[in-house]
């Protein structure tokens, strides 16, 4: 049975590319969410005047990976007290962020979240809201660390490794 989440975590290329190790993701697709234009292209969205968020839409598979699982993994990739910045790259579209699509995520959502705030002297600045919108980014952006092996990420490479291996203890 396949589930799916929209996560923000900063530049959707390394987001992206994390849950992509995970076993379990089905499939990711990089867009733009819950911004105020229709049908952004990311020269537009790269201005900050449109609110949309670069987001990543992941596709699971629930028996073999849950959602949070997902989210725990979520917290290890991002720095959840910064606001609207992660790693070098700053302004709104790199806010980080949980849209969800079905009102039955929320406990589990809600769950993470206090376990994850526990851990941390500072409140997690991750907003947390139903999907609105996602329009996909430009077939380039698909898979770019694919397309792109030095192409550039946020993230430390140690996370990718981390990801292949990361189990759901059943």
């Amino acid at each position: 049975m396949t589930k799916e989440i929209y996560l923000a975590g900063g530049c959707f290329w390394g987001t992206e590319h994390f849950f992509k190790q995970i076993e379990g993701v089905s499939t990711t697709e990089v867009g733009f969410a819950n911004g105020n234009t229709e049908h952004p292209t990311y020269k537009e969205v790269y201005t900050d005047t449109t609110g949309h968020a670069e987001t990543v839409h992941i596709v699971y598979d629930e028996a073999v990976v849950d959602l949070e699982f997902l989210l725990n993994m979520f917290f290890k990739a991002i720095e959840p007290t910064s606001v609207n910045r992660q790693g070098h790259d700053e302004g709104t579209r790199y806010r980080t962020g949980v849209y969800y699509t079905d009102e039955e995520q929320l406990p589990v959502i809600r769950k993470v979240f206090a376990e994850q705030q526990a851990l941390l002297s500072e409140p997690i600045a991750v907003e947390v809201e139903p999907l609105r919108c996602f329009y996909r980014a430009e077939d380039y952006h698909q898979d770019y660390l694919d397309k792109n092996p030095d192409g550039y990420c946020h993230l430390p490479l140690e996370l990718f490794a981390y990801a292949r291996q990361a189990k759901m203890k059943k």
